[in-house]
């Protein structure tokens, strides 16, 4: 989650918050295996998708979860910019749907080909 972090603000944009599902599930007294969703994004990515179509800000600031299965390994998840705009019917969003998705692929790329 830490390179992940890194590689989010050297793209440019602005981490907003870390939830670490694992710690509060501990302080309610139950058990998850490592859990951390990031919250992040920047302005010039998503405001030209609510733009189009206001609805997309329930999906954006963007969210990617760093999840640790039973066998131990650990995976990222995140929604493709392609599937938020589809799912809010943004007209032309190939542009800055390129661009995000070039993103967060390049970052995931990196965090993931380094972790070994």
């Amino acid at each position: 989650m830490n390179r992940l972090e890194v590689e989010i603000r050297a793209h440019g944009m602005k981490v907003c918050d870390r939830i670490d599902h694992a710690a509060g599930a501990t302080e309610a007294g139950f058990e998850l295996r490592p859990t951390e969703l990031i919250i992040f994004g920047n302005a010039h990515g998503g405001t030209p998708l609510m733009q189009s179509a206001q609805t997309v800000g329930i999906d954006l600031p963007l969210k990617a979860l760093v999840w640790e299965d039973a066998s131990g390994t650990t995976w990222l998840s995140y929604n493709e910019a392609s599937r938020i705009a589809h799912r809010h019917g943004v007209a032309n969003a190939e542009p800055v749907v390129s661009k995000l998705s070039a993103a967060l692929s390049a970052m995931a790329r990196k965090i993931t080909e380094n972790a070994a």
